[in-house]
C-alpha cells in the first residue's frame, strides 16, 4: 500500500515544528495537522507540487511503498518507493555532535562535491 510519509523529509530538513512551518507555507492548517498526527491519506496535486518546491524533493520522496503481501516482486518500479523502515535522516543532530574540524572537513567535501553556494 502507498502512504504519505512527510515527516521523514521534514525531518531530514531539520524542521521541528511540521504544523507550523506547514502553515506558514500556505499548507491549510486540516491536513498540518494530518501531517502532524501522521494521518495524511489525500494531498491535492497542487499541494505536493508546493512541498515539492519548498521542500526541494520530487513526489517520490513523500511517499513510501509497503507491500501488504511478502510474495510481491519488491524488483519491480513500486520497489523505488521503499524505504528503509525508521532509518530518518537527521543531519542536524549528526552534525551537531561532530567536533569542530570534522565540521570543516564536511563543508571542504560539500563544497568539493556540490559546488559553493553564496
Amino acid at each position: 500500500m502507498l502512504y504519505y510519509n512527510l515527516n521523514r523529509v521534514l525531518k531530514a530538513r531539520s524542521i521541528e515544528r511540521p504544523y507550523t512551518w506547514l502553515v506558514r507555507q500556505g499548507v491549510h492548517s486540516q491536513l498540518a495537522s494530518a501531517v502532524n498526527q501522521n494521518k495524511v491519506r489525500r494531498i491535492q496535486l497542487r499541494t505536493i507540487e508546493k512541498l515539492c518546491l519548498v521542500l526541494r524533493c520530487t513526489p517520490n520522496d513523500l511517499l513510501e511503498w509497503v507491500p501488504d503481501d511478502d510474495s510481491i516482486d519488491r524488483d519491480q518500479p513500486l520497489g523505488q518507493l521503499l524505504k528503509t523502515q525508521n532509518k530518518v535522516i537527521d543531519i542536524s543532530r549528526s552534525l551537531n555532535a561532530l567536533p569542530l574540524d570534522k565540521l570543516e572537513e564536511v563543508d571542504q567535501f560539500i563544497n568539493e562535491k556540490f559546488g559553493k553556494k553564496e
